[in-house]
């Protein structure tokens, strides 16, 4: 099987490797061009790129997927399969090329969490499952036929990025599976039933902040949830503090959404219902810190409130 991959971040790596590993011919691999970072603004190559620089795999970075000559050097590769594995949304000139199809790994047990964050949301909503899903790709975004999933738990204080961990090694498995199946004529895609499709779309600075007045189950998945990008924050004063780590705390007497409580260097927040405390966090411009390194160094009283 002749093979082009297409993905930008870490997440699609395991993908990768798992086929080099099982001897397929990746033909070429397509990313994201690089980009200006930093203060020197040096160009900064995405992680799928550093690796395939590193195994000697030919590299496409269009910078429109509909380019005509991207599009022919597609073409001209004569690949029988396409993997997708977090990248752009692909044209039809470009998903039809290969001769056995092309095929999107996402995040999520489709058709739940269709979109561009589907970790993310998965946390914040609280969910206690969630899983990888393989299927054909079509013009509409996440939902052609899928060809396998694989499930795994979400434990009660895992972070959107322990998920990610998790799923970027189990969906590689699945991925190396949908090949095998594709290469040996035995994929038999099912329909996405979409009565069942929920959103899950791109959160951005503005939808990260935390409502006090919420419960602190709810806060405390929204933390977890954006843990640890794009990161949930709250106002102390004119600070900005990014929290990445909680849990719950039952709360034994009513007080005041947001009501900082300090005990034994444990930082507590009083929400809607019972309370949070604080496990990691970080003041904007410098470090992540464990609340008890946090609260040496920050002035921080019993009665402050985060707002």
């Amino acid at each position: 099987m002749r093979i082009v991959f297409m993905g930008t971040p870490e997440f699609a790596i395991p993908s990768l490797k798992i086929l080099l590993d099982n001897h397929y011919d990746v033909a070429a691999v397509v990313t994201v061009p690089d980009k200006p970072a930093g203060r020197g603004q040096h160009l900064s190559l995405s992680p799928v790129k550093m690796f395939a620089v590193q195994h000697g795999l030919d590299v496409l970075q269009p910078e429109r997927l509909k380019d005509p000559v991207f599009v022919g050097a597609l073409r001209n590769l004569s690949p029988d399969i396409m993997v997708v594995v977090a990248f752009r949304i692909l044209p039809p000139e470009v998903f039809t090329i290969p001769t056995n199809g092309s095929f999107n790994l996402h995040a999520s047990l489709l058709p739940k969490y269709r979109g561009a964050a589907p970790i993310n949301w998965a946390i914040i909503n609280g969910e206690k499952e969630t899983g990888v899903t393989t299927f054909l790709l079509q013009e509409t975004v996440d939902t052609g036929n899928i060809v396998l999933q694989a499930r795994i738990p979400v434990d009660p204080d895992d972070t959107a990025g322990d998920v990610h961990d998790k799923l970027a090694d189990v969906g590689a498995e699945i991925v190396l599976h949908t090949v095998r199946l594709i290469e040996s004529g035995k994929v038999s895609p099912k329909p996405q039933d979409n009565t069942h499709a929920t959103p899950a779309p791109k959160i951005f600075k503005e939808d990260c902040r935390i409502n006090w007045n919420n419960g602190a189950a709810e806060i405390h998945n929204f933390i977890r949830g954006l843990s640890p990008k794009p990161g949930a924050y709250t106002i102390h004063g004119d600070t900005m503090l990014k929290l990445y780590r909680s849990r719950i705390i039952p709360q034994t007497r009513a007080r005041s959404a947001g009501e900082i409580m300090l005990t034994d260097e444990r930082l507590l927040v009083s929400a809607g219902t019972d309370a949070v405390e604080v496990m990691e966090l970080q003041q904007e411009g410098k470090k992540k810190l464990s609340a008890q390194e946090f609260l040496r160094g920050y002035r921080l009283q019993s009665g402050d409130r985060f707002l």
